[in-house]
């Protein structure tokens, strides 16, 4: 795979507005993105958004291909079960990964190696293979089951960042409060962005100090 390629799941939790955003940073970033939607996330895509995604992988790719202006190939996407796809094997990993949003049915899954989807499979080679993965764990409260597996996989090295919005940038929008998570994840990447001012930058014009 090329230095830029970057792996994109989504899955079952709520939160598909993070995932979304994500795919449109990394568009416009320039990264090869090798995508993944869970069949609940798709369900989920369909409750907490108006877009109407199709349900075949090669369908999905040319949805957001289209709808973020993705070059020919930026976006490729493969079925939960699709085994043959280069993020099943270490042999083709990519730089890093990101589950966004993750669900705590995943979390478990991969603090088990479980590796029963492709989303999980993926997740585990990169692991494996010492590679960025970064979880970000949708669910309130948390009960000491997740709460074990996010420490497992922290240990193993994995990212945990739970969809946790900050207030401090003065956030007008909803869009606002998802940009934060974004930028804290693209962060992660070590993709550019100007998503929201940083920590102790300048102070946007009008507002006070």
């Amino acid at each position: 795979m090329a230095a830029d390629d970057l792996a994109l799941a989504l899955t079952g939790a709520s939160g598909a507005q993070y995932g979304i955003r994500l795919l449109e940073c990394l568009v416009q970033s320039g990264a090869a993105i090798h995508l993944m939607l869970s069949r609940p996330a798709q369900v989920v895509l369909g409750l907490e958004t108006d877009l109407s995604v199709p349900g075949r992988p090669a369908e999905i790719a040319r949805f957001f291909a289209d709808r973020f202006g993705a070059s020919e190939g930026q976006i490729r996407c493969y079925g939960p079960e699709q085994w043959t796809a280069p993020v099943a094997s270490g042999s083709a990993v990519p730089r890093a990964m990101v589950i966004c949003p993750c669900s705590t049915a995943t979390l478990s899954a991969v603090a088990t190696g479980a590796s029963r989807s492709l989303i999980e499979r993926a997740a585990d080679v990169v692991l494996k293979e010492r590679r960025p993965l970064v979880l970000v764990v949708r669910e309130t409260p948390f009960s000491e089951v997740h709460l074990r597996n996010m420490l497992q996989l922290a240990r193993m090295g994995a990212v945990i960042m739970p969809a946790n919005p900050a207030f401090y940038h003065r956030p007008q929008t909803l869009g606002d409060l998802v940009d934060f998570m974004v930028a804290r994840i693209l962060d992660h990447l070590d993709v550019a962005h100007d998503l929201v001012p940083r920590w102790g930058g300048p102070t946007p014009a009008g507002e006070d100090t």
